[in-house]
């Protein structure tokens, strides 16, 4: 199996067995089976424990509208850092700044199928990326080893363009548990509704907008729709911004000019700024090397193997059977929000490959493992539902709604609730004892 240098939070099944299930749209009805084997940077897990790494961001490029220096060390940038060392990296990094002919030059050089023409604005970002931000650059070039082929084997099977894959670095930073202020998620920051239109789950239990191999599927087939409107890919890219309503009413405003440098002054400021950073981060990805960045080293890693499975299961069944440690477990499984996989369909399960072995022989006992308290933990709740059934009352809220019927008394009815008189009159404002048969009574317990 290949082995390639990976990010936490990306334990996802083999290239090419996806491929093939997404092409017939069909799971192997086994309950489990070992799908891929990764590498995981061990430093990375440890970075995102503390909990100021893990909170919510906003993507990539607004840090970039109007800023300074100080605005690009965010902490969507800082939480990678921490594991990366680039010191050695900057050591011989070269801050000059080139003639326009030279970045004219190379991005002209450049096998692209995208325009990546050259004017101020690209420079002007050419020159945040390479000149004032060379550590987030050594840091995403490394990750860059791990994510672009994954990138670059759906761009291929959906016949795109391979330089889409520098979208992420300006949506994410390349970080697959970025969560906007706005609600999109994912490398790809995808919004709730976007990504269940192109078939990504998101629920109480499972957001597949964290899931590296699912979403990177469902941008190109966004990317893909939306080309077969626009026929020309920056505008595609300014519609993945700020969506094609958006773009439709700039095209209109240039008298239907086509082209995003005709309708650039009829876009929203961001989407002005987002085409030229793109072509700014196809030129840094390319040529930070030639600028004296280097690739910033991984310290450590771990080996991680993904097993898929259509057991429901529980985080901590795992953890505490196996003896992994729980946040290690999360971090490696970031689609389950509430640590559930929920079974019934194929989940895939990462784990550090030293533990496979043990997984698959202990499965059923893990399974069983406090079965009852973490995930057959719902019996209250029905039990609850039978008794106010018995009653005739029914919830909203935690409140209970009773009718009240002929031959009632606030006694019985306290009996029945397991409160007092007193109680009853204080929730429902009675100032006597007197009711009447079809009126609702709330019991507050």
């Amino acid at each position: 199996m290949k082995k390639i240098f990976g990010i936490i939070g990306c334990c996802v099944a083999a290239l090419t067995l996806h491929a093939q299930e997404l092409e017939t749209d069909s799971l192997d009805t086994d309950s489990m089976s070992v799908v891929s084997l990764e590498l995981v940077p061990m430093q990375a897990a440890d970075s995102l424990a503390s909990e100021e790494a893990i909170i919510p961001i906003v993507p990539y490029y607004q840090n970039w509208q109007n800023s300074d220096l100080s605005d690009l060390e965010t902490r969507s940038l800082e939480w990678s850092l921490r594991w990366l060392d680039t010191t050695d990296c900057l050591a011989t990094h070269d801050t000059t700044t080139l003639p326009d002919s030279v970045y004219k030059a190379r991005l002209q050089a450049l096998p692209c199928v995208i325009e990546l023409p050259y004017n101020e604005r690209v420079r002007a970002f050419i020159l945040r990326y390479v000149k004032r931000s060379p550590k987030q650059v050594a840091r995403m070039m490394r990750m860059g080893e791990y994510y672009f082929p994954i990138f670059e084997e759906a761009l291929g099977r959906y016949q795109l363009p391979y330089e889409l894959k520098y979208l992420p670095i300006i949506e994410s930073a390349l970080n697959p548990m970025a969560r906007s202020h706005a609600g999109a998620a994912g490398l790809w920051q995808f919004m709730p509704a976007t990504g269940k239109l192109f078939g990504l789950e998101i629920n109480s239990l499972v957001d597949e907008r964290m899931d590296v191999i699912k979403a990177t599927d469902a941008a190109c087939r966004f990317l893909k729709s939306m080309y077969a409107v626009y026929h020309n890919w920056n505008l595609v890219i300014a519609a993945y911004n700020c969506g094609s309503g958006n773009v439709n009413k700039a095209i209109r405003r240039a008298n239907g000019k086509r082209d995003f440098w005709s309708i650039y002054p009829y876009l929203p400021m961001e989407t002005r700024n987002y085409v030229p950073i793109f072509i700014a981060a196809n030129y840094a990805m390319n040529y930070g090397q030639e600028h004296g960045i280097c690739k910033a080293p991984v310290e450590k890693t771990m080996l991680t193997d993904t097993i898929c499975t259509m057991q429901r299961l529980h985080l901590q069944q795992v953890s505490e059977k196996l003896d992994i440690n729980i946040e290690e477990l999360r971090r490696l499984n970031p689609q389950y929000s509430q640590d559930i996989l929920p079974g019934g369909s194929m989940y895939a399960l990462c784990l550090p490959s030293e533990k496979v072995g043990l997984y698959i022989a202990q499965e059923d006992s893990i399974i069983a493992y406090k079965a009852d308290s973490l995930i057959n933990n719902r019996r209250a709740e029905i039990d609850l539902a039978k008794v106010t059934s018995a009653t005739g009352a029914y919830r909203v809220n935690g409140v209970i709604y009773y009718t009240i019927k002929n031959g009632d008394t606030l006694g019985g009815i306290a009996r029945k609730f397991h409160c007092s008189i007193k109680q009853i009159k204080q929730w429902n404002g009675l100032k006597n004892d007197n009711i009447r048969a079809g009126k609702k009574l709330k019991i507050c317990k």
